[in-house]
């Protein structure tokens, strides 16, 4: 089968999943892509961009059974200026975010019109994927209230209609080696995140303090994408924590940024906002122990309805209870471990994630898409 696939924002999670699924499908795949900037602008000219592309490969003789986009794509307006043989494609879009409900630090900030781009998107498209249910539920939830506020002929159905054609397909991880045997000392905490408001850096920092103040020992690596807008918060901690820092900032190589995940005992996330959490996935993969705060997509992302054992990987999102686990697990690193006995229990359920595992389940939804099984 011949695929198609088209994105406008060919970067950071964007591109990380198209390269892990094309590597490991059993299709053919023709890859459209645009730099991964001024992302508005690429969502506003790329479907006219990408009418032009696709009409010049198909007079080169291109042909394909299936067209696959992200959310970044304005898709009906595509299907609209696209040559007529390309609009009886079956097609796909795939969420990895959404302008309705993807954070902003002020309100004012929000363009409800891109918004309304997704909605058509997914009107337009065969069938709507999300990288995981809490995204869709999210979306489609943060839609009907924008719809309810529209003056008149509101299109309130539309949620029903993208709920009925909405799949759900996490995106996957490559393998990454797992740590080695445990060099000693205190325990160690990754921190792994984009530096921004949404991923809640204060909770983190204000739960170190509370370790502090209680005397206990520990080693940090604070990670992540940086801008040129950062809370503040990381220049104070930089000052506060400064004895206690192996890492600190982002990691020029995924080399060193995997050594991060590897180097630490316990990865914490305090993020107000997570759609799926890839970064989660990775540190399980190497051996991390995970605590995550009981909400957005973690529950899911871990199975908790299904495996009540990895209640014991969520804290209630606090700094206070944060601190009070982080201080269980130094104590667990000096008698057996924070696994307690059983090391490569993360990794066994990250492998779940694997692009082995996805492509494969991925394929088969595209090909029954296509046939119609």
């Amino acid at each position: 089968m011949n695929i198609l696939a088209l994105e406008p924002y060919f970067g950071g999670s964007h591109k990380a999943f198209l390269k892990g699924w094309t590597t490991h499908s059993r299709h053919a795949w023709t890859i459209l892509d645009l730099p991964p900037r001024k992302w508005k602008w690429r969502m506003r000219h790329a479907a006219i961009t990408y009418a032009e592309q696709v009409e010049a490969a198909f007079v080169g003789g291109q042909r394909w059974d299936l067209l696959f986009c992200s959310d970044m794509l304005n898709l009906a307006e595509f299907l609209g200026l696209a040559p007529r043989w390309i609009r009886d494609l079956p097609s796909v879009v795939y969420f990895h975010e959404n302008q309705l409900t993807y954070p902003f630090r002020f309100m004012g900030e929000r363009d409800f019109h891109f918004g309304f781009t997704n909605l058509t998107t997914a009107l337009a498209a065969t069938e709507v994927w999300f990288n995981s249910a809490f995204h869709r539920d999210n979306f489609l939830g943060a839609l009907h209230d924008a719809l309810k506020r529209m003056p008149d002929y509101q299109p309130l159905p539309a949620t029903s209609q993208i709920r009925a054609k909405s799949r759900i397909h996490p995106p996957g991880i490559e393998p990454l080696p797992p740590r080695g045997p445990r060099k000693s000392g205190p325990l160690r905490i990754t921190w792994a995140a984009r530096w921004e408001h949404d991923k809640n850096p204060d909770a983190f920092f204000a739960a170190l303090k509370i370790l502090k103040k209680r005397g206990v020992v520990f080693r940090i690596n604070v990670v992540g994408e940086q801008f040129k807008d950062a809370p503040p918060i990381f220049e104070t901690a930089h000052k506060t924590f400064h004895a206690e820092i192996d890492r600190w900032g982002y990691q020029p190589t995924r080399a060193e940024y995997a050594a991060a995940l590897r180097e630490a005992d316990v990865f914490v996330s305090t993020a107000d906002h997570e759609f799926f959490g890839i970064s989660t996935v990775e540190a399980l993969a190497v051996g991390c122990y995970p605590l995550l705060p009981r909400r957005l997509a973690y529950p899911e992302l871990l199975d908790l309805d299904h495996t009540p054992e990895s209640q014991e990987f969520f804290y209630d999102g606090g700094s206070a209870e944060l601190a009070t686990r982080l201080a269980e697990l130094a104590e667990l690193i000096e008698v057996d471990g924070v696994w307690q006995g059983d090391p490569h229990r993360g990794i066994r359920f990250a492998s779940r994630y694997l692009w082995t595992r996805r492509a494969p389940e991925m394929d088969a939804a595209a090909e029954s898409l296509c046939t119609g099984t």
